[in-house]
């Protein structure tokens, strides 16, 4: 242990940057804390040279290196499960340039979301990624590909990643992408580092796209008298043109669950569901898309339309609809699920969950993005002991994740496959899709060090 930290000092020499003793176990595991791993060190770098350095050192070692920011994944993409080096990144959390000519902004991957998106609205300018964990760094967003509330209209992190700086498992630094808005020069080497959960390079800088900030923003809550038809109404809003930000649904169960743990009320107490709806653009624009939107629900199965013009009361929504999973934790353990299916079959999905959790037993409760078929599903473990609730479970992710599938979907909407969704990702996916994710993984990174045993890996 002392040769390995005399060595990892030699690269960053200021000492309370690399950790050997006394790891604590946040860096151990992801924010359920439910997988733990072990590591040798801990190295917190503050440049690229560094990351090349420690990167270079762990080659030639065939030591194995877990690249984490925050700590809010899900899923187990941050566990050191194969021991070696956790590289914190947390300290890379500059904005290095905010240029307005070219609608980007150069960012290093710790920049934390919510400050990102404070800084460039300042300025006038928009970045429409909205995962729910605002808290979450802009380089573990990239990495999952992280989508949230705001996709139906605006698309996910893919879709305003410019340009990426990473440095290979041997410490190579390539660049990949630019500030230009055309490319076809090849393999877009970017869009395969995007969502690869930090298996093929480490993200030193993020050239990211900025869209003009949104004059004016309008939500309304729309209660229905069951979730099927809630979802069903989905597709009518879509289809009329009225442009939403975001369409999310819940259910009423859940939305008790959030009542409580924060003591505040939700409007319409008596529906049995919800869609909550955001329109953002110009006035002119936004007013007319929310009175489409209204009559079009209300000429379907919606039971009223409720604008939300008190600050307070928008305030109170939109903080219930984000702490639903603390929610549900505060009750009991529960598996979190964002499986993603073709919008037009999410009132099916729903209905295949909504039956196989009296059949089972086991509560399952659903919530999400209805506008793009992403499905937050918490399955949950209620009194089960240990052994009943990993049998039980087991059972159950496979037969949700199996019929998922069957309806045209996919195991993950924005939280990535890590080590907790590994097993149904691997079941469910073509074998030569997999041959060929490992192919790619080999390419980059030939001694497979790299978060080597998550999502596709063997």
């Amino acid at each position: 242990m002392a040769e390995i930290l005399q060595e990892l000092n030699f690269i960053i020499q200021d000492k309370n940057r690399v950790i050997t003793e006394k790891i604590e176990d946040k860096y151990l595991s992801d924010t359920l804390g439910r997988l733990k791993g072990t590591a040798l060190a801990v190295v917190l770098p503050v440049s690229t040279k560094e990351v090349s350095g420690i990167m270079k050192w762990a080659y030639d070692r065939e030591v194995q290196v877990t690249p984490r920011g925050a700590g809010t994944n899900l899923v187990g993409s941050t566990v050191p499960d194969q021991g070696g080096i956790v590289l914190d990144l947390t300290l890379m959390n500059h904005i290095l340039e905010l240029d307005f000519e070219t609608f980007t902004a150069t960012v290093e991957p710790g920049v934390i979301l919510q400050d990102f998106q404070a800084y460039v609205e300042e300025k006038g300018l928009f970045y429409p990624p909205d995962p729910g964990e605002k808290l979450a760094t802009i380089g573990g967003n990239i990495s999952t590909n992280a989508g949230g509330m705001r996709a139906v209209k605006y698309g996910v992190t893919r879709d305003y990643v410019m340009g990426l700086e990473a440095v290979l498992p041997d410490g190579k630094v390539i660049e990949a992408g630019s500030k230009n808005i055309k490319d076809s020069s090849g393999l877009s080497l970017k869009n395969l580092l995007i969502g690869s959960e930090g298996t093929l390079a480490v993200i030193t800088k993020c050239i990211l796209k900025l869209v003009p900030k949104p004059e004016t923003s309008v939500s309304a809550v729309v209660p229905f008298d069951s979730l099927g038809a809630g979802i069903e109404s989905v597709l009518h809003i879509i289809k009329e043109s009225t442009n939403p930000t975001a369409i999310e649904f819940v259910e009423k169960k859940v939305i008790k669950l959030g009542e409580d743990f924060l003591h505040i009320q939700f409007p319409y107490p008596e529906a049995k569901a919800y869609l909550i709806l955001t329109f953002d653009g110009r006035e002119e624009e936004v007013l007319a898309n929310v009175q489409r939107a209204k009559n079009v629900v209300l000429e379907t199965n919606a039971l009223d339309f409720i604008k939300l013009e008190d600050k307070k009361l928008l305030e109170d929504v939109w903080k219930l609809r984000g702490a639903l999973v603390k929610a549900v934790e505060a009750v009991s353990e529960q598996e979190p699920v964002d499986i993603v299916v073709p919008i037009n079959r999410t009132a099916e999905f729903i209905g295949f969950i909504n039956e196989l959790e009296k059949e089972s037993g086991m509560q399952m409760v659903s919530f999400g993005h209805a506008g793009d078929g992403n499905v937050h599903l918490c399955v949950i473990r209620g009194n089960r002991s240990q052994a009943e609730w990993e049998a039980e479970k087991s059972k159950n992710m496979s037969a949700i994740y199996h019929k998922a599938y069957k309806l045209g979907g996919l195991t993950s909407g924005e939280h990535g496959i890590g080590l907790s969704k590994k097993e149904y990702f691997l079941k469910e996916t073509d074998a030569l899709n997999l041959e060929l994710m490992r192919s790619i993984k080999g390419a980059f990174d030939e001694k497979r060090i790299l978060n080597s045993h998550k999502a596709y890996n063997i």
